[in-house]
């Protein structure tokens, strides 16, 4: 460890008797799909008992009408979000009747791409967007792609820790000055990011109708897939199947070269990017036979199609876009989007997850952050890739810093760091040693890789010779029982019934409001206005 950071901590300890550590805010955002009984994919509408999509606060829907979305308000505890997160999938649970919710983040068995009805938001200008947007990725990527699931974690840290931060470094604790720092965070999480799919990568193994579905074939042969039980190809050493080339990428944002040193050369590159007519999109059309297929045939139709494992983020005002919300505000806090569903959870993600990426994000935070060249950028990429693809294996190495490391003794050197932070945390932040124990479990898993998520899915589907479907389905049943059965722990039924209510009401409004202009109109002034900068003159 630096010594640098290791001052820096101290130097935290002993300010205002600690209190940077605590007040650390997160939210959760889970994903996971709609099944039948049979293990197949459900096609029914989305419940109405669940309220509208489009307005609901913490029950939507992603790409698909039956890819679910539970959001966590921001909160500061941990057992307050994990109780939150546990009461939307019981709500959930008691409205979709014999249906189950599938634990994995690779989808489960599927017929037909016809199985995937894109989400429906209603006939209100923002509700078609929504839709046209699905459109256009089904069209760009198809359908299956876009049906894997994943969990995000939202993070900011706490205004006490800002404030001594900036005192530390002898300026103001200004917006300029807490976004520069979170882009040092974003630098800092690009170089070490593969230890997530280390550790938490959980798609090792997948159900074979992925291929079919999505015409990557030649990916079986081209990366030696081995078989298991009856329809489940897998990779020897894999992590996380989810984030490599068989999941949704659009190789033309590469061309971007968007980067992460500044606030003015992130929200540029994005620009660029929903600026840039891509010569594969166009030959999709837009408005076709009086149909729109696409938003436009741009590289991006909009941001939110860039894809990265962290993004920044600010709450965005009405009809402002990520980048126009960033550009007014600053970052206001960081989405890591690097995790699978972990299986042996039933709400996707663990407390042991959370305490760690607590400890991951806070190092990145406070360790020195060079500014990142786009060829560096895209080694530490590769990085990624690499674990994604085989980061189980004891001898695989690393690039850093223009040489090539053992990835096992990196592991060794940020555990070091972070058992430093762990101590400060439960030291100052009133966790009773939480995140020293749960840094001291994880460890096991740097000694014994086969200790990871993927380590323990792919035991289990080998000892068991069970397909990928079996073990989705034996979990989804066992935390359907578990749930659907248990009482709600922080919020009550009304709080649901109200939910529902309001948003069916917000819904009704939209709709209403939005016959004044016409949607192709609609759709010119946002790309005129989304166009320009958020600064303020």
């Amino acid at each position: 460890m630096q010594k640098t950071l290791e001052a820096l901590v101290e130097q935290l300890n002993q300010a205002q008797q600690g209190i940077a550590w605590s007040g650390i805010h997160r939210g959760i955002e889970r994903e996971t799909l709609r099944i039948k009984e049979d293990g197949s994919l459900a096609t029914s509408d989305h419940p109405v008992a669940l309220g509208k999509t489009l307005t609901h606060p913490t029950i939507t829907t992603d790409y698909s009408e039956n890819l679910l979305e539970f959001i966590t308000p921001v909160a500061t505890q941990i057992h307050e979000t994990l109780a939150q997160l546990r009461d939307i999938h019981r709500a959930t649970y008691r409205a979709i009747g014999d249906e189950l919710l599938w634990p994995l983040s690779m989808p489960c068995y599927i017929g037909s791409d016809s199985d995937i009805r894109i989400a429906k938001y209603g006939e209100s200008h923002s509700g078609k967007m929504k839709s046209l947007y699905r459109q256009g990725l089904t069209n760009r990527y198809g359908a299956t792609m876009q049906v894997i699931s994943g969990v995000h974690y939202n993070f900011s840290v706490s205004e006490a820790m800002w404030q001594q931060l900036a005192q530390q470094q002898g300026c103001a604790d200004t917006a300029e000055f807490r976004s520069q720092k979170y882009f040092d965070l974003i630098r800092n999480f690009k170089r070490v990011a593969w230890v997530i799919p280390y550790l938490f990568g959980a798609s090792p193994a997948f159900c074979q109708s992925f291929f079919s579905q999505t015409g990557t074939e030649h990916k079986d042969s081209e990366w030696n897939f081995k078989r298991l039980g009856q329809g489940t190809a897998y990779l020897p050493y894999a992590t996380s199947l989810r984030m490599s080339d068989l999941g949704y990428t659009n190789k033309e944002q590469a061309s971007l070269g968007i980067t992460y040193n500044s606030l003015e050369e992130y929200v540029q590159g994005l620009r660029k990017a929903i600026t840039t007519r891509s010569k594969e999109f166009a030959k999709i059309g837009v408005k076709v036979d009086g149909r729109y297929q696409q938003l436009n045939d741009n590289i991006l139709q909009i941001e939110n199609e860039f894809y990265s494992p962290v993004r920044p983020k600010r709450t965005a005002a009405g009809g402002e876009t990520p980048s126009q919300a960033l550009e007014r505000g600053g970052i206001e806090y960081i989405e890591i989007r690097a995790l699978d569903c972990n299986p042996f959870s039933e709400v996707g993600i663990s407390d042991q997850q959370i305490y760690f990426l607590d400890m991951l994000l806070l190092h990145c935070l406070l360790q020195d952050s060079p500014t990142m060249s786009w060829p560096e950028q895209q080694h530490y990429d590769a990085n990624f890739t690499r674990v994604v693809m085989e980061g189980r294996n004891p001898r695989l190495e690393l690039w850093q810093n223009g040489h090539q490391r053992l990835m096992a003794d990196w592991l060794e050197e940020l555990f070091a760091d972070f058992s430093v932070l762990a101590k400060s945390l439960d030291t100052y932040s009133d966790n009773a040693g939480c995140y020293q124990q749960h840094l001291n479990e994880l460890y096991q898993a740097v000694l014994n890789p086969e200790l990871t998520l993927s380590g323990r899915v792919m035991a289990i589907l080998q000892e068991n010779n069970w397909d990928f479907s079996n073990l989705g389905m034996d979990l989804a049943h066992k935390y359907r029982t578990q749930l659907a059965n248990e009482p709600f722990e922080y919020y009550q039924s009304g709080d649901f019934e109200s939910w529902r209510s309001e948003s069916e009401k917000a819904f009704a409004e939209r709709e209403k409001q939005d016959n004044v202009v016409d949607f192709d109109i609609f759709l010119d002034n946002y790309f005129k206005q989304a166009k320009n900068s958020g600064l303020k003159s």
